[in-house]
């Protein structure tokens, strides 16, 4: 299933993407009289009721992508079936916990010249309010302006607590998976390579992951794609496009731990909950690694591709 949150009311609405086109309201579909009307309107919600939450999801959908064509003009009248173009907010609009993964990517560390592979998983937090959807704008803090970088990411979903797991049973707790982009404001990476002392460089590390955590600098979307339709994860590409120009395309197989690793050796820290989400890194091709370097500014539009989720676009302003 590829489910989605509808841009209504304070938190969103969860609602489901049919073969049509079409976006089912879960909430308006629901029939009196049955268990549907106890699923929660938000995504978030429906996750962390577990897989009886998304087996009605999916009996709804098997539903509605039977009826006739006279039902789905009944159902788009009364809002049940909404346009493809309704304003969407992220998958997860306010996860609790954002975990992003770096130097996670062979083909990155290669372009970053002088970084050596990780011996286990890295990773950063990110604000979960730095959370943006698709089609929203990207802001260039006015603090930050000139170094605004994209960073194409796969980003796992959980669905259900994970803490301690190993990896064979890692990505039982996977709900799904969405786009992401991990924009980063790069004004004090070069601080970071230049550092000779420890001290300078932990300072300059700290500063340069604060350059994250701007507003709209986690864009998520613009559906979650759920984990029994992704046969094989390693297999999935992904592509960012700034202004039509593809600046990023890599398999998530080249990736230097295998996700249901890097799942379990963040658990041994971290208690991911239904919806919080995990940021798998980036591959080359990011805009501080090119000579000369390439950053986003306002009037641009980037994009992040991943088979079976769809396009990720936002504007940059």
């Amino acid at each position: 299933m590829k489910l989605l949150t509808i841009d209504q009311g304070r938190d969103g609405a969860g609602g489901a993407l049919l073969a049509s086109g079409d976006i089912l309201h879960l909430e308006r579909a629901a029939r009196p009289g049955t268990v549907e009307t106890w699923l929660p309107s938000g995504l978030q919600a429906i996750l962390a009721a577990g897989d009886e939450g998304l087996a009605i999801v999916r009996r709804m959908v098997e539903r509605f992508e039977r009826i006739s064509v006279d039902e789905a003009t009944d159902c788009r009248t009364r809002g049940v079936l909404l346009d493809p173009d309704v304003p969407l907010l992220a998958p997860i609009p306010a996860p609790g916990l954002i975990v992003a993964a770096g130097l996670a990517y062979r083909s990155h560390l290669a372009e970053m010249a002088g970084t050596p592979t990780p011996p286990h998983p890295t990773a950063f937090m990110k604000s979960p309010r730095s959370v943006t959807g698709p089609g929203a704008t990207i802001r260039v803090p006015a603090n930050a302006p000139d170094h605004v970088d994209y960073e194409g990411e796969l980003a796992v979903v959980f669905g259900r607590a994970c803490h301690r797991v190993h990896a064979d049973d890692a990505m039982d707790h996977v709900a799904g998976f969405t786009a992401a982009n991990d924009v980063s404001a790069r004004d004090w990476v070069r601080e970071v390579w230049e550092a000779k002392a420890p001290w300078d460089a932990r300072r300059t590390w700290e500063v340069n992951i604060m350059g994250k955590q701007f507003p709209t600098f986690t864009a998520l979307g613009p559906v979650l794609l759920t984990r029994d339709e992704v046969v094989d994860v390693s297999s999935l590409h992904l592509t960012t496009r700034l202004n039509g120009q593809v600046m990023q395309s890599a398999a998530v197989a080249d990736q230097i731990f295998p996700l249901a690793e890097t799942i379990a050796w963040f658990s041994k820290w971290y208690r991911f909950s239904p919806g919080d989400v995990l940021l798998t890194g980036t591959p080359a091709g990011v805009g501080v690694g090119r000579k000369p370097p390439v950053f986003m500014h306002a009037g641009d539009l980037v994009e992040v591709e991943i088979d079976g989720i769809g396009t990720l676009r936002n504007p940059i302003g």
